[in-house]
């Protein structure tokens, strides 16, 4: 699942808790695969795949970045010899999301994913395409996969081919006719976008329009307003269907300023443009000039000939008077609207479809309803807070929002660069510094020009200076390497920091007899002693009288770098790694070729074993009937048996230190 990063964000945090995978008895997989063949003419062919996607997984696409998770790749044997590739692959559309994890932007289907390939002939006389596809599916593990498909020129059809050795010889008429005519033909696809999480953005939206109603360039309107309608109409009636009226248009002009940013630029250009790294860094100078607007040092208006045409619009009455009138609000609050609308629009765009239009939407109505409301109701009018120097305070507190925003689209831009100008220790030094500034500022020990004197400070405003207090306190121990898992995905991850491990961190690891690593060993995550090829740890382990905590894991395994930094890093579960077991990790992706002599088909799946990664991935699926990871497996190193039941993703603490609990006393005992 998602966050969404907003002008509010900085006070606000989204708990997301993914569920624990419960190993079965057989390999998953999440994804079918279905093929079909389309003839342009007598040489050109077009290939097409389909993938049904199970809900909650996703494929990560051929144009991911490689850094990251497993881009599909597709291999075609007999490319360049009967046939040639007319360009890359062509996709369906694809969702793009930056990784905290690994510091890139991640690109993948969910649902349906629809894959391309023309093709033009150099031999005329070949009736079958062979395609070799790997790709990794995730969801809260990740599985690897390599699946073997034969395409039927003639018969426009495909099979998707389990066993390579059956891949391998397929091609005589008994094989093609047997096998290829058991597969249906793909129907085409229909494009549909994916849903996207739009009430959640709604209510962030609408909360940021609160926020801008209690600016000193709106806040002022509504008494004014609401006395004008009902005053100055022919009868009370019309006074409130005249303020409505008011309200609605101010709804229609904003939600139509969020489809024109989306009819201009597109879902897919937003998107896209939301991740990029100029764009970053050019929004990161924009909200630290928004923030220094909102400390008064200078306002950001539009030019004053829009609004004295929109005010002469509007003395004309009517509908079209009530439009402009409230299209002339639109234009004198920009100062104090603009930034917020600018922070919203921009990252409505992450979300892309139509995000825009539902921020816009939420926005506005939380301007137009107090209009509306206090017109049908004009007694409230009187409950109403008198304007005052409350009202820049709003403004200067926007102001230390916007600026710690600010510093997270610059950290984007720095991660994806790897330029570590703002590590992780900078970056929360800089929030702990404007989060003593807000905090100050709430208590009235710091003021800006625009202040007005503050004899005493409100209870509002008090216990809102001892949140800000509070929040500040709390990240100062993440200067020392403290997780602050709170603000999980906000400053750079815990790898990208001066001391990845916090400051006056000493190299750990399993304790050893001379202090020296093991043969075959090297340091893993926390500097753990870690063996990476099966034997020589259980070798290992059997001479330190040691269970063995076997690690199926992945380089861009998601789930499995979450675990590493969100449960093994903590001390209690840290301190059994070092102590009680010898950590065995088994990367399932690596793609280090073996030797010749060494590659085999496996006798269990019916793939190809040509790379390290095969090897690991054919052991946990021949050894454990599964083929997902993060995996993990406590081992008698003398018998080779389970000491208790494997588990996989576990993200709460206290579940994965029940488990080695469990299985270190099973040994022990």
């Amino acid at each position: 699942m998602k966050h969404i990063t907003y002008l509010i964000a900085f006070f606000s945090v989204f708990a997301i808790q993914a569920q624990g995978f419960v190993p079965g008895t057989a390999t998953q997989n999440p994804a079918t695969w279905k093929a079909e063949v389309e003839q342009q003419d007598a040489t050109h062919y077009q290939l097409i795949l389909e993938a049904q996607i199970e809900p909650e997984w996703h494929i990560y696409s051929q144009f991911t970045d490689p850094a990251g998770p497993i881009p599909l790749a597709l291999e075609f044997p007999k490319a360049g010899e009967d046939f040639t590739l007319d360009g890359p692959a062509k996709e369906s559309e694809t969702e793009v999301v930056y990784s905290d994890i690994f510091e890139v932007d991640e690109t993948f289907w969910s649902d349906t994913a629809t894959i391309t390939q023309d093709i033009t002939l150099t031999n005329e006389k070949i009736k079958l395409v062979k395609l070799i596809l790997t790709y990794q599916v995730c969801n809260e593990v990740c599985i690897n996969e390599e699946k073997y498909i034969v395409f039927d020129l003639d018969n426009k059809k495909g099979t998707v081919v389990a066993d390579f050795n059956a891949f391998e010889s397929f091609g005589t008429a008994s094989e093609v006719e047997k096998e290829v005519d058991q597969i249906e033909p793909v129907e085409k696809v229909v494009k549909q976008e994916e849903q996207k999480d739009l009430w959640t953005l709604f209510f962030v939206a609408f909360a940021s329009g609160f926020l801008a109603l209690l600016t000193p360039c709106v806040f002022p309107m509504i008494p004014m307003t609401v006395s004008f309608f009902t005053k100055q109409s022919k009868n009370l009636a019309v006074g409130r269907r005249n303020a409505i009226l008011y309200g609605i248009f101010i709804v229609v002009i904003y939600v139509l300023l969020g489809t024109i940013v989306t009819a201009i630029f597109g879902a897919d250009a937003l998107n896209a443009l939301s991740t990029n790294v100029w764009f970053n860094l050019i929004f990161f100078v924009l909200l630290v000039v928004f923030a220094i607007s909102f400390f008064g040092a200078f306002e950001i208006m539009l030019p004053n000939s829009w609004a004295n045409a929109v005010d002469r619009k509007a003395d004309r009455g009517g509908i079209i008077g009530i439009f402009f009138m409230a299209l002339a609000l639109a234009i004198v609050s920009f100062s104090c609207t603009g930034p917020i609308v600018g922070t919203l629009l921009v990252q409505a765009a992450a979300e892309g479809g139509l995000a825009p239009i539902m921020g816009m939407l939420g926005f506005s109505l939380a301007i137009a309803i107090p209009f509306a409301l206090f017109a049908l109701f004009p007694g409230l009018l009187n409950s109403l807070p008198k304007s005052g120097g409350w009202l820049n305070s709003v403004k200067v507190v926007l102001g230390f929002l916007e600026l710690a925003l600010a510093f997270k689209f610059l950290s984007n831009a720095d991660l994806v660069l790897q330029a570590h100008i703002l590590e992780r220790e900078v970056f929360l030094a800089i929030w702990i510094a404007l989060g003593l500034g807000l905090s100050l500022y709430l208590f009235g020990k710091l003021t800006t020009a625009h202040d007005s004197p503050l004899p005493h400070i409100s209870t509002g405003r008090l216990l809102l200076g001892l949140f800000a207090l509070t929040f500040t306190i709390y990240l100062v121990p993440g200067l020392w390497g403290a997780p602050l898992k709170l603000i999980s995905g906000f400053p750079p991850p815990m790898n990208y920091s001066e001391s990845p491990y916090g400051v006056g961190y000493t190299k750990g690891g399993s304790a050893l007899p001379d202090g020296e690593l093991p043969e075959e060993a090297e340091l893993g995550p926390y500097q753990l002693v870690t063996f990476t090829d099966y034997e020589a740890g259980l070798a290992f382990a059997k001479a330190e009288n040691k269970p063995v905590l076997l690690d199926f894991t992945g380089k861009a395994c998601v789930n499995c770098r979450k675990m590493e930094e969100r449960v093994w890093g903590e001390p209690q579960i840290l301190g059994k790694l070092q102590q009680d077991v010898v950590l065995i990790s088994l990367f399932v992706d690596l793609k280090e070729k073996l030797p010749e002599d060494e590659q085999y088909v496996s006798e269990t799946t019916g793939k190809r074993i040509q790379t390290i990664g095969n090897k690991w991935s054919d052991f946990q699926i021949r050894k454990y009937q599964i083929n997902a990871q993060p995996y993990y497996v406590l081992l008698d190193p003398n018998t080779e048996t389970e000491l208790n039941k494997p588990v996989g993703y576990t993200p709460d603490v206290d579940e994965f230190e029940a488990w080695l609990e469990e299985g270190i006393g099973a040994y022990t005992n």
